[in-house]
């Protein structure tokens, strides 16, 4: 498998309804060097207006209108993480960013 980095979206086995999720990598690669794992928030089109959602222009790798959900935040092995579909902006990347060194209060 190819590095993981910070701002790709991949399908990921996040063990619900046995299907994978488009998430996007949050944590730098090999963030920690004991565990193979990775920091990922889901992406989702049930958008709630929510202050820990993060709206971005729906690229075309992507097939609907969705929101990063914040508040999904999850750690997983990255042996879950399975295909590549698309990379998000720096400017999507910058505004997850600031919403979550809001939502942690940093």
């Amino acid at each position: 498998m190819t590095p993981l980095k910070r701002g790709d979206v991949h399908l990921v086995d996040l063990g619900m309804t046995a299907k994978s999720r488009p998430c996007v990598i949050l944590s730098i690669p090999r963030a920690d060097s004991q565990r193979n794992m990775s920091v990922i928030a889901p992406l989702t089109s049930q958008a709630r207006g929510g202050e820990c959602e993060v709206a971005f222009p729906r690229p075309a790798w992507l097939h609907d209108d969705s929101v990063i959900n914040l508040l999904g935040l999850g750690g997983v092995d990255n042996a879950k993480i399975g295909r590549f579909i698309g990379h998000l902006k720096p400017e999507t990347m910058s505004k997850v960013s600031d919403s979550l060194a809001r939502m942690f209060g940093l």
